[in-house]
């Protein structure tokens, strides 16, 4: 008996010792580390508020929205079920076309709901102006087109978007068979 319980204490201490330094060995030499934001050169966070119109523009010559996949049945479907398209959409400071362009909303579509008029969201905001010329906002989001105000989240970002988090509001400005014009605002916590 106390040979056995000498052998398990050995087998214990030896299991321990191996427990323990894979412990510490992980630790020095994983693949993560713990940061504070100053180590990155960031500092106080800030809310912005981005304020623009998408133009998405399905028809004709200089479409920049184009469907580029269907499911067997999304043609009989009320709803468009099952539709993808790839956007390349301007971003401008009013609803006309013509006004400064700011950015682009580039990403995907697709009609994600049988029974209602609602799109699955993947996209970015593309900034080519002003303080966040090269910086990108990351959306995805459901976002039921036939309402009034829509509400999707934005949940990431690079260049001055770095660690974006916040929401965008859409709301139909205009809409014809070949294009729509959709006004954002765009809330955003970054540093």
């Amino acid at each position: 008996m106390e040979k056995m319980l000498t052998r398990l204490t050995t087998m214990s201490l030896i299991f321990f010792f191996f427990f323990f330094s894979t412990l510490v060995a992980g630790k020095s030499q994983g693949f993560s580390r713990s940061l504070s934001p100053e180590a990155l050169g960031l500092k106080k966070e800030k809310l912005s508020h981005l304020h623009f119109f998408l133009h998405d523009i399905v028809e004709g010559e200089k479409a920049t929205a184009v469907r580029v996949a269907e499911a067997w049945m999304t043609n009989t479907s009320k709803t468009g079920f099952g539709f993808l398209a790839i956007m390349d959409d301007p971003l401008t400071e009013g609803p006309d076309l013509g006004s400064k362009t700011v950015g682009r909303a580039q990403g995907m579509y697709a009609s994600a709901a049988e029974n209602e008029f609602a799109l699955l969201m993947v996209l970015n905001f593309a900034f080519i102006e002003g303080k966040y010329k090269g910086s990108n906002l990351s959306l995805l989001g459901r976002n039921e087109v036939f309402s009034e105000v829509r509400e999707m989240p934005i949940i990431g970002g690079s260049g001055v978007f770095r660690f974006a988090r916040g929401y965008a509001q859409a709301k139909t400005h205009k809409i014809t068979v070949e294009s729509s014009i959709v006004e954002y605002n765009v809330f955003v916590y970054h540093y």
